[in-house]
Order: C-alpha cells, then structure tokens, then sequence
C-alpha cells in the first residue's frame, strides 16, 4: 500500500514538472526599450495608475487604481502593439507587491515625476556575458 502510494505521488509530481521542462513560448513585446542607463535599472519616473490592471501572464504586474509605480523602462511601441512600461509597485500598503518587476500598459498610468529621462535605447534580447 505504501508503495503505490509513492508511485503515484512520484507520477504526479513527474506530470506537473513537464510544463516546467518544456517551457511556454510567449510573444515578444518589442525589440528595443527606453531606459535611464545601460542595463535600465535607474528609476525614470513615478507614475499612478488610473486604473486597476489584471496581469495576463508572469512578464506583467497587477496594478490597482491609486497605486504608485517606479518606473525603469519604456517599451519602444512597434507597429500593431500597445505600449507597455516596465516598474514595480510602491508604498506601505502594497508591501506583498514591493520589488516585483512587471510590464503594465502606459495607458492606464500618469506619470506624476519624472526623475530622469529615458534616453539610452537598449534591445530587449538577453546579452550573452562573456567569461574573463
């Protein structure tokens, strides 16, 4: 009894790790951000949003109405797509968000301060690091 116990707990756990193994290819936003320096980790704005946003997948954030977001990069918008900036949630009452970074639509959000202007473009593609 204690082993078919096992055996199904060790096919289970088998079938939900195949999903992680093959992976899930999502679309591209864009090519090429806007960012304050080189690798966009500088803050170039504050914005508000305007109202609440349901994140569609792991690459966005939700956002509530009021809610207060960092800004560190801008999305160049290519044709057909909406344009999406990337943050993190801000403030006390959104401790559970603090520190997660995600895409969010800039047509839900005013900017409220800009601290610096995003004026380095960089491609969005993941740079292979080069050994010493």
């Amino acid at each position: 009894m204690t082993r078919r116990i096992y055996l199904v707990a060790l096919l289970l756990c088998l079938g939900l790790m195949c999903p992680l193994v093959t992976g899930i290819f999502m679309d591209k936003l864009a090519s090429k951000k806007l960012c304050a320096d080189d690798n966009c980790v500088y803050t170039i704005s504050l914005a508000r949003a305007e109202e609440d946003y349901n994140a569609p997948d792991c690459r966005f954030i939700n956002i509530k109405k009021g809610q207060l977001i960092y800004v560190y990069s801008k999305l160049v918008k290519e044709k057909d797509s909406a344009e999406y900036w990337a943050g993190s949630v801000y403030g006390e009452q959104y401790e559970d968000h603090m520190g997660t970074v995600g895409y969010f639509p800039s047509s839900l959000v005013s900017e409220q301060h800009v601290y610096q202007e995003a004026n380095k473009t960089v491609p969005t593609t993941v740079r292979n690091l080069q050994k010493p």
